[in-house]
Order: structure tokens, then C-alpha cells, then sequence
């Protein structure tokens, strides 16, 4: 079972990074980024309706009073900033930054606890300790990754036209953008994980999260998109990414995910995240022809020092009991996956949605 766990989750790593390079691909090639998050929300929300339809066929869900629905709008809402300050900030850069500056989405949502009081620091624990040094260094590593580009470990093949400096200002525009997306997308897992807390029914709160999503997706594109033609979609790799945006980011993988967290536990699953780094650089330089920086490896290798030191602060406090004093825990989980424990590490799926 370990050998079957460990084959999706790195299938799971490669199609997510493939995404990111699918989507750079298609920006690049003239894709509105805001009709793109438009239509797969769209086509995501009738996916996610038709299995909440079948899932509830024999039963009703438990009511939502307006507390849980004013929350779930706010996923919503912050949902469509997310995919487009990320796709955005694809657009700018590359996949290889993008899977970067999403490992620091654990540290966030650290920082953001620790400011909601959700989290106590207790510097004299050592799994305090590692997550508050492995926050500092990732977010160090992250802008490492952003402002340095250093020399270039391999030869980009496809052209750039483009001067030193516009490179080096639309590569600190797109850093700036998956940063924002990223701290937006860590807001939202401590909303989604406070709504579900009270409201454990996930399929129903992503499907009305996803509609909310829809309305303020096309208001978003009617507003910000000027030429009309982008709104016809191109029968090509276009309707391809957009497809693959519903099916498999917003559906498919977070099942997987669930399932994995089921079998082998987060932590194992999170485990895989620094993986997404190597592959985003090696499908960046063969596919896109993306030339490889070395302040990319040197950023990426901190930002996996720091992400593991937070995974690992996470799991000895796993391995502590609620009733203990001066924890850091976020939520004091019931088995080895709890809900809480579960969004944390499906992060991505909530940022990509």
C-alpha cells in the first residue's frame, strides 16, 4: 500500500506542476488570464453541483444559518483574487517561482494564526521552535527566489526579446503577485477551516463557495478583460487548460489527496510539496525553454529547509495531547487527519479552485 500511496502522490505533484506549466504556456500564447478563471469556475461550479446533487440524492445537508454563508462567501470571494493574482503571476514569471512561493502558504497560515490567536507560541517547545524558524527561512528563500536571479545554470531555448531590465521587472511583478495570491489563499484556509469546524459538510461548502465564485469571476473578467475576442474560446490547448482547471485541479486531485491523508497521514502527504520545485524547474526548461537561474536552486532549497522544519514542528504537536499547556496547535487533532489538518495541506487545491 505504501509503494501505491507514494505512485499518485508523485502522479498527483506532476500533474499539478504541469498545470502551471500548461498555463504559463497558454498566457504566454495570448489566453486571457481573467476569462480563463471565469470559465473554469464556471464549468467547475456544474461539476461540483452535479456530484453535491447525487451525494445529498437520499438525504438533506444540514442547514446553513448566515453566519456559515457569509463565511462562504468570503471563500468565494477571495477564491477569484487568488487564481488570478496566481495566473497573473504565471503569466509574469514561470512555474518554477510558482511552485516556490506556494510552499510558503504553510508559513503563512502560521503567521496569520499566530495574529487570530489561534495558534499559542510557546518558544520553549521545540516543535515551536522549528515552525518559527522554518517560517523565517522560507519566507527568506521565497525572496531569494524572487530577487535573485543570479547566474544562469542552463541556456533558455525558446527567444526573448525582451530587455535585462523589463525581464527583471515582470520577474519581481510576477513574484509580487504569487506572494499576494499565496497570503490571500492562507486568509482563506483559516476561514475555510473555521467554517468547517461548525459546518463539517465540505462538498456542499465548496459547491456554494464555488457559485459565488462564478458571479464575482465574470464580474471580475467583464471588468477587467477590453478586447471581446478573448471571450471566445480557441478549440485548442485553451479549451484544453480550462478543461484541466475543472476536472482535474479542482476535482480529481483534491480527492487524491484526501484519500492519501486517509492511508498514510498529512504529514506524508505534505512531504511532497518541496518535490513540486524540481519538477516545476525541469518542465519549465525542457517545455517552456525557460532559462534556469541559480538563484532559483539556491531559493528553492531554503524553501524546502524551512518547509520541513515546519512540517516536522506540526508533527510533534500532532503527537501531543489536547490537554497539554503552551501548544502551538492550530486545531488539536482527533486522529491523523482531521479536517483541520487536512485543508492545510490540500492548500493548494483551495488556491487553484
Amino acid at each position: 500500500m505504501s509503494a501505491e500511496v507514494t505512485t499518485v502522490m508523485v502522479v498527483s505533484v506532476f500533474l499539478s506542476v504541469g498545470f502551471n506549466t500548461l498555463v504559463k504556456a497558454n498566457i504566454s500564447k495570448g489566453m486571457s488570464n481573467y476569462v480563463f478563471v471565469a470559465y473554469s469556475n464556471l464549468l467547475g461550479f456544474c461539476l461540483l453541483l452535479m456530484a453535491t446533487t447525487l451525494h445529498y440524492r437520499n438525504r438533506y445537508p444540514t442547514p446553513l444559518n448566515n453566519s456559515i454563508l457569509f463565511r462562504t462567501f468570503l471563500n468565494g470571494f477571495f477564491s477569484v483574487f487568488i487564481q488570478t493574482f496566481l495566473y497573473a503571476g504565471i503569466g509574469y514569471s514561470s512555474p518554477t517561482l510558482t511552485s516556490a512561493i506556494e510552499d510558503l502558504l504553510p508559513a503563512f497560515t502560521f503567521l496569520i494564526a499566530i495574529v487570530f490567536r489561534m495558534e499559542k507560541v510557546d518558544l520553549k517547545l521545540r516543535s515551536c521552535q522549528a515552525k518559527t524558524i522554518g517560517t523565517v527561512v522560507s519566507i527568506g528563500g521565497a525572496l531569494t527566489v524572487t530577487l535573485y536571479k543570479g547566474l544562469a545554470v542552463t541556456t533558455g531555448v525558446m527567444p526573448n526579446n525582451l530587455p535585462l531590465s523589463s525581464q527583471q521587472s515582470e520577474w519581481l511583478l510576477g513574484g509580487f503577485l504569487l506572494a499576494t495570491g499565496t497570503f490571500c489563499g492562507s486568509v482563506s484556509l483559516v476561514i475555510q477551516t473555521w467554517t468547517i469546524k461548525e459546518y463539517p459538510e465540505e462538498l456542499m461548502l465548496i459547491t456554494i463557495s464555488t457559485s459565488f465564485s462564478v458571479v464575482l469571476s465574470f464580474v471580475v473578467a467583464f471588468v477587467a478583460e477590453e478586447n471581446p475576442k478573448a471571450w471566445i474560446v480557441k478549440l485548442d490547448m485553451e479549451l484544453v487548460c480550462i478543461l484541466y482547471a475543472a476536472i482535474v485541479v479542482l476535482s480529481t486531485r483534491s480527492v487524491v489527496y484526501a484519500w492519501a491523508c486517509r492511508k498514510k497521514g498529512a504529514v506524508y502527504v505534505a512531504m511532497f510539496s518541496p518535490l513540486g520545485i524540481v519538477i516545476a524547474i525541469a518542465m519549465g526548461v525542457v517545455f517552456l525553454g525557460d532559462t534556469l537561474y541559480l538563484g532559483s536552486v539556491i531559493g528553492g532549497a531554503i524553501i524546502a529547509i524551512g518547509f520541513y522544519a515546519v512540517i516536522w514542528g506540526q508533527a510533534q504537536e500532532e503527537n501531543m495531547t489536547s490537554q497539554k499547556h503552551g501548544t502551538c496547535t492550530i486545531i488539536s487533532p482527533s486522529s491523523s487527519c482531521s479536517e483541520a489538518t487536512l485543508l492545510l495541506h490540500n492548500s493548494k487545491d483551495i488556491m487553484l479552485a
